[in-house]
């Protein structure tokens, strides 16, 4: 019997669009492409909704981030809501500041866009943050310690493990949900919470 139909017009349009801008990028330290990331984080929001445009949200969400896509295009592209989703997931660097001297504060006002954020962002940050802590849980588990190295994080693993606490309780309003109980799980087990 073949599968039912679905309108995947919007879905299909960012998938070819995430392939496009991240292509040639390596997902750090793991030797496979960047786009696998942003297609495991469209499947855990589709764990939570099956809303289209947060499903295409998860997968542009890390475009303007880390390509040379600007929120403009993304919302020439994909429309308004999308490019607040996708705005709202992306770190604001400073000028001049290394990515190791702004991490802290950056990660802070990213969990503080978060607690403000409005539930379509949350969703779509669950998936990307669960994706994130999927690959730290499996990396850990193989290089321990080593793993930290990978991060411009410049406290290493308790950076990293204050991060993660902070976005579990900006993403608290999700708890209800598969994915939320994962992470947490997640987060216990590598930074032994519990």
């Amino acid at each position: 019997m073949a599968n039912k139909y679905i309108d995947t017009t919007l879905f299909d349009k960012a998938a070819h669009f995430a392939i496009d801008a991240h292509a040639n990028s390596e997902r750090r330290g793991k030797g496979f492409p960047y786009v696998i990331h942003v297609f495991e984080a469209a499947e855990i929001v589709a764990t939570i909704t099956n809303d289209q445009e947060l499903l295409a949200a998860a997968l542009l969400h890390d475009t303007v981030e880390d390509t040379d896509v600007t929120i403009d295009r993304i919302k020439d592209e994909f429309g308004a809501r999308i490019a607040a989703i996708v705005d709202s997931e992306s770190d604001k660097f400073e000028e001049g500041v290394s990515e190791e001297d702004s991490w802290r504060g950056r990660k802070l006002a990213a969990i503080n866009r978060l607690k403000r954020a409005s539930m379509d962002s949350k969703i779509v940050a669950m998936g990307d943050k669960l994706s994130n802590m999927r690959a730290i849980a499996r990396d850990y588990e193989r290089d321990g310690d080593e793993l930290w190295k990978l991060f411009h994080a410049p406290g290493g693993k308790s950076d990293h493990q204050w991060h993660y606490q902070g976005l579990a309780d900006a993403l608290s309003e999700l708890n209800d949900t598969v994915a939320y109980k994962e992470f947490i799980k997640l987060i216990d087990k590598v930074f032994n919470t519990k």
